[in-house]
């Protein structure tokens, strides 16, 4: 899972399009941008993300859109 901090003023339209970007080319990196929570008041995005990598789920952001994580947390599913 990536976080993104500190995005003042970010909302919901201009996460779902940064997104659909993400979607468009992380084949190209191995990557599954799977799902996305915004936390609007405290200027939040989390990315739950299947990539080979933190970096390439990384390039895939900066790629499409430029906005890369402040912090990459491995996550692991329960039951």
């Amino acid at each position: 899972m990536d976080v993104h901090e500190n995005l003042p003023g970010v909302t919901l339209e201009a996460v779902a399009e940064a997104h659909e970007k993400d979607l468009a080319i992380q084949d190209q990196y191995g990557v599954d941008y799977r799902r996305y929570w915004v936390d609007v008041e405290e200027g939040k995005v989390f990315c739950l993300v299947e990539a080979p990598t933190a970096e390439a789920a990384a390039a895939v952001h900066k790629e499409a859109h430029g906005l890369l994580p402040d912090h990459t947390y491995p996550v692991f599913e329960g039951s």
